[in-house]
């Protein structure tokens, strides 16, 4: 949400600080009418000094109103890419989106743009549901920054649920044996790796990002600190998917041998710096390296429909299933919001029946006991 800076002396508009940290300019013309800077400013001096030369404007009676009406979605949503800060993969995300599934709103001025053409154009919008919501998701936000820049009087985007989608995909967690079938599959360079993402509920990115100064030395503790992503045909290292994903993640003792074995003998690169799970190159480990070990290693045990990140799914639900809280499962996972993690928990919730189960175990341990008494 805007905050307006403090007014001091100023009579003529207002300037306001947005969330990105960049400062958005309004005043109130001569036709009674608020108008809004069609671009925001670096700083607030820069704000200030647009204003004052609308205000000159309208002292020497040359005022005119914006050209506003005209401007087409195209242009103002290159705009608002621009303006945007965003990782890189999000960026090229957002940009995709608008080359391939918003290009007929390109010549349509905003104000042209009305609630039966979204609504037409999401009817015929031919991509997977979860494409489908991410482009409805982001004309939406586009359209609400036109909003509150007073380019548009009310935001189109008014399709019921359009911006949700179901995942087509519903993981189901590997089982134990499942999970050692498929370790001792993989090459002996990756089994922590993999290790990693189950039980400590890693993403890719992260490991794949890992050094060796991450790990504690008693291999107790994964310091997670950066992450690699897929950005175009290059792999690119930044900082995790989110804040809460910088986190240190306890490893369960009945690993830590394995962990600081793989220090000793599979993480080749020397020095702090040295990468964990390097490709065989010796750079970050791409995803199509990866998969290359882990399709084989999945078939063997069986379970063809485990992608990698399934993995993470994995490690959630066992630790859910100890009976973590929501606020440990959040820290462990690297969520910033409860969502993802009460899904995990739901599913651990699933033990329930086994543990009916086991309670009528007893019931029948009780009896059988009661009649060799009697015997």
């Amino acid at each position: 949400m805007a905050r307006p800076s403090k007014p001091g002396k100023r009579t003529f508009g207002e300037v306001s600080k947005l969330p990105s940290g960049r400062y958005r300019a309004r005043y109130t013309g001569p036709d009674q009418l608020r108008h809004s800077a069609p671009q925001t400013f670096d700083t607030k001096l820069d704000a200030d000094g647009w204003l004052a030369l609308r205000r000159a404007d309208v002292m020497r009676e040359e005022w005119t109103p914006p050209v506003t009406p005209g401007l087409r979605f195209g242009a103002y949503s290159r705009l608002w890419l621009a303006e945007r800060e965003l990782k890189p993969r999000t960026r090229q995300h957002y940009a995709d989106i608008l080359d391939r599934h918003l290009v007929e709103f390109n010549e349509v001025p905003l104000r042209r743009i009305t609630p039966n053409m979204v609504s037409a154009w999401f009817a015929g919008l031919d991509t997977g549901p979860t494409m489908r919501a991410h482009t409805y998701s982001l004309l939406r936000t586009v359209l609400n920054t036109a909003l509150a820049h007073d380019l548009i009087a009310a935001n189109p985007c008014r399709v019921r649920g359009a911006g949700m989608s179901r995942p087509a995909h519903k993981p189901r967690p590997a089982t134990l044996p499942e999970l050692e079938i498929m370790v001792t599959a993989m090459p002996e360079r990756y089994r922590v790796m993999v290790l990693l993402a189950a039980w400590g509920a890693l993403r890719y990115g992260e490991l794949a990002a890992l050094r060796r100064n991450d790990i504690s030395p008693d291999g107790a503790t994964v310091h997670v600190r950066r992450g690699v992503v897929r950005v175009g045909r290059q792999i690119q290292e930044g900082t995790p998917k989110s804040a809460a994903g910088v986190r240190d993640v306890a490893v369960p003792p009945h690993l830590t041998a394995a962990v600081r074995a793989h220090l000793d003998e599979h993480a080749a690169q020397p020095g702090p710096d040295g990468l964990l799970f390097p490709s065989p190159t010796g750079g970050f480990l791409s995803p199509e390296t990866l998969y290359r070990y882990w399709h084989p290693a999945r078939d063997a045990a069986g379970r063809p429909d485990l992608r990698f990140h399934d993995l993470r799914h994995t490690g959630a639900v066992l630790a859910a299933a100890t009976g973590a809280t929501l606020a440990e499962l959040m820290a462990r996972l690297g969520h910033s919001t409860p969502g993802a993690a009460m899904r995990y928990q739901h599913a651990a919730a699933g033990r329930d029946v086994i543990i009916a189960a086991r309670l009528s175990e007893l019931v029948v341990a009780a009896a059988n006991c009661h009649d060799r008494r009697g015997d």
